[in-house]
């Protein structure tokens, strides 16, 4: 029988949240065909949801040992969509909808939302990079819960952002910026310096979301020992490996050689 995460309602505040950092992962639930797209082929639909779950997986086990003082989150669409993380996340976890709107506003919204469940500081986190370690998280929570009033980022290699934290909504963050370019790190540091509020940068990530980075991940993942390796993003490592092992690696982590002209 599948586990239920508490699901939180913006006007349901809780006085024990204010101590507490929001870590939230944005999510999709892993329907075939509606997540991970950008990496179909190689993967199937299916393999391509199963991924995303792994990525869940990974990342939610991060954050629980991020320390006392956050909280794991899962903003989650669509509305309906509750059960399928049942058995995917963590029980301590815990819900919340996202709004309908455009990427920028639905970035706001969980913020305003979260905020107004009672955390005293909200770090919304992309699905896509399973290798971030929890010493990122912590390191989040403990920068946005001390007394200076800042906004921390985590940069992507590709110019995004995989994090972003603050204590409070600055709407001004998420305008005027163009979603899913190589650009959204700087004009956000940009829409920052605007308002006067001080950066602190995390460090550096990556998205896995195309043939490149799934052959990277692949690289981290299945090109060190166990030793190594072993415990970084297990159950992404260990879908990566079944793969390989039944298929041979050209399909999902081709050799240099096999790459194409």
């Amino acid at each position: 029988m599948s586990r239920r995460q508490k699901i939180l309602r913006p006007n349901e505040s809780d006085p024990a949240n204010a101590k507490r950092c929001a870590l939230a992962i944005m999510t999709k639930a892993p329907i075939p065909g509606q997540v991970k797209t950008r990496l179909t082929p190689p993967l199937s639909p299916e393999e391509a949801a199963t991924l995303n779950v792994c990525f869940l997986r990974d990342l939610s086990a991060s954050i629980e040992q991020a320390g006392k003082g956050s909280r794991g989150i899962a903003c989650y669409t669509p509305v309906g969509a509750e059960e399928a993380y049942g058995d995917i996340l963590p029980a301590s976890f815990q819900l919340i909808a996202q709004r309908s709107s455009d990427f920028g506003q639905r970035l706001a919204g969980a913020v305003e939302d979260l905020l107004a469940t009672g955390f005293g500081a909200v770090c919304l986190i992309n699905s896509d990079s399973p290798t971030a370690p929890s010493t990122v998280f912590a390191e989040a929570g403990r920068i946005l819960l001390s007394p200076n009033e800042q906004v921390v980022l985590g940069p992507s290699v590709d110019g995004g952002y995989y994090l972003i934290g603050m204590r409070k909504l600055y709407p001004r963050l998420f305008e005027d910026i163009d979603w899913s370019s190589d650009r959204v790190l700087a004009q956000t540091r940009a829409r920052a310096a605007e308002i006067g509020l001080e950066v602190h940068l995390l460090p550096t990530c990556y998205d896995v979301d195309d043939r490149s980075s799934l052959r990277q991940l692949c690289d981290d993942l299945l090109g060190l020992n166990d030793s190594k390796a072993g415990k970084v993003a297990p159950a992404t490592r260990d879908f990566l490996r079944r793969i390989v092992t039944q298929e041979g690696r050209a399909r999902i982590w081709p050799l240099a050689a096999e790459l194409p002209a």
